[in-house]
């Protein structure tokens, strides 16, 4: 159960004005999903295709992919510890997108310390996008993932291409996403462990209900972002 208080904190925070009583019934639904047994996954949650970056690692080549999956061994001290939270952050984002429908939705870990910071992505279901955002005021200036990490503020966007016509930062992978919604996953006291990302190829598909689900998501995974088994340093 989200204390009420901390919803309305996170809901204030990140100035969205949507029913708390929906927010909590998604929560329950979501920290149930982390409670029931679940059978081993028919792939390696470790490793995920990736697009080739450009050579200045700016953008993603969307249509090729690299030659070499991502690899999120490294991170962690246990495997089997990790691969069971692996295993329940990809169930989080199956129930999730039950309900939502999202052409993407994706979850971050944030690592690192200084210029090594950077946003890991650890789950997600949609198309293969690019696994690492540097945690840069540089990056940020084109990156939601980016900016969203280092701030701790969410950003629903309706309208892409109005969002980009006003000068919203927007890192363009995939020229048919339309719409898009990234919030922090925050610890208790405010310090930001990753974001969420969800996109869609319709405008204004971020419906309340929708973002309800996704603050849902955020709020019951601070939880197992913190405890997942980093390795020391990370």
């Amino acid at each position: 159960m989200i204390p009420a208080s901390q919803l309305a904190d996170y809901l204030s925070v990140q100035g969205l004005d949507i029913e708390r009583v929906e927010v909590q019934i998604a929560a329950l639904t979501l920290s149930a999903v982390l409670e029931v047994p679940k059978p081993n996954p028919p792939r390696d949650l470790f490793r995920y295709r990736v697009p080739k970056l450009s050579e200045d690692g700016a953008c993603s080549l969307i249509e090729e992919l690299a030659d070499e999956p991502y690899d999120l061994t490294p991170l962690f001290e246990e495997h089997e510890e990790a691969h069971a939270h692996l295993v329940n952050l990809n169930a989080l984002i199956d129930s999730v997108n039950q309900r939502i429908g999202a052409d993407w939705l994706g979850i971050y870990r944030a690592v690192g310390h200084m210029d090594d910071a950077r946003l890991i992505k650890l789950a997600y279901t949609g198309r293969e996008s690019r696994a690492e955002f540097p945690l840069t005021h540089a990056f940020a200036e084109k990156s939601n993932n980016s900016r969203v990490g280092l701030t701790g503020w969410g950003v629903v966007i309706d309208d892409i291409a109005k969002w980009q016509e006003m000068g919203g930062s927007y890192y363009e992978c995939d020229d048919k996403v339309k719409s898009e919604v990234c919030l922090p996953i925050c610890t208790s006291t405010g310090a930001v462990l990753g974001v969420i990302d969800a996109e869609s190829s319709e405008v204004g598909f971020f419906t309340p209900e929708r973002q309800a689900w996704l603050v849902a998501l955020a709020l019951v995974l601070a939880e197992p972002m913190l405890n997942l088994p980093l390795v020391e340093g990370l």
